[in-house]
């Protein structure tokens, strides 16, 4: 948007090649705006790739770690998330290779967050979007092992995150869980729904409409690859966005807004 409007100041002021100043200058003030600080150069997001796709599966092989020992279950599920992306086979193999490393008991995972904030911290979205796919990795056994709720925690504290914003984060994502695969898998389906927004039944139609938006606009496909995110690893996103949109449906036809 702010592209256009400066387009056509700098068109007005100085005339063609100030048309060109202002598309420039607001096509960089539109990246900021929706990527955040890192999103602006784009020569940055195959380092901003690598190092999500190192510090994901990492982290994936210390959750599974978490309660002490690697179960076959757990292997199955990492190897289930990878075909489940579509993963080049390059990156097939370096995502079991780093699953492995952070399984491994002596591993120390502190360096690879170091290094994510260092590359990726400035990118409004990824570091997010990390928790959550953490999260929703932790949860698809059905259930949170406190072994691995301590050890989401004390990564999310890497992130940034506040003890309060991290259960605020977890308990939007456990919510927006239990719409995965098309339909509410609760009774208290309406409850989690609202939770799912981050929002709660004494918010008025427009707060819940804004929550809404700004969800489902965290999650855009373009946005996400804009700032960083591998092309390969955006399947988890869209299903996100379909539970995000479920959640939603349902609090509308209850409120009929």
């Amino acid at each position: 948007m702010f592209k256009f409007i400066a387009l056509i100041v700098g068109y007005y002021f100085f005339g063609f090649v100030g048309a060109l100043l202002g598309l420039f200058v607001g096509s960089l003030i539109d990246r900021l705006r929706d990527y955040g600080p890192g999103g602006i150069n784009p020569l940055q997001n195959a380092q901003r790739q690598a190092v999500f796709l190192e510090t994901m599966f990492v982290s994936m092989g210390k959750l599974a770690k978490a309660d002490g020992r690697v179960s076959p279950e757990e292997i199955a599920h990492a190897e289930g998330m990878i075909k489940q992306l579509g993963m080049t086979p390059e990156h097939r193999t370096l995502a079991i290779e780093l699953f492995k490393q952070g399984a491994s008991p002596d591993f120390a995972i502190e360096p690879i967050y170091a290094r994510f904030m260092s590359v990726c911290g400035q990118t409004r979205q990824l570091k997010k979007i990390l928790l959550v796919y953490l999260i929703t990795m932790a949860l698809a056994d059905g259930h949170m092992h406190s072994a691995e709720e301590t050890l989401l925690a004390e990564l999310s504290g890497h992130l940034g995150y506040t003890p309060a914003d991290f259960k605020h984060l977890m308990d939007m994502v456990q919510n927006q869980s239990h719409f995965a695969g098309g339909k509410p898998s609760t009774a208290a389906a309406l409850d989690d729904a609202y939770k799912a927004l981050g929002v709660t039944k004494d918010h008025t139609d427009q707060e819940i409409k804004r929550a809404y938006r700004k969800l489902i606009s965290q999650y855009h496909p373009d946005k996400l690859i804009g700032q960083g995110l591998p092309a390969d690893m955006i399947a988890i996103a869209t299903e996100k966005a379909k539970e995000i949109q479920l959640a939603h449906d349902m609090i509308k036809q209850t409120r009929n807004i």
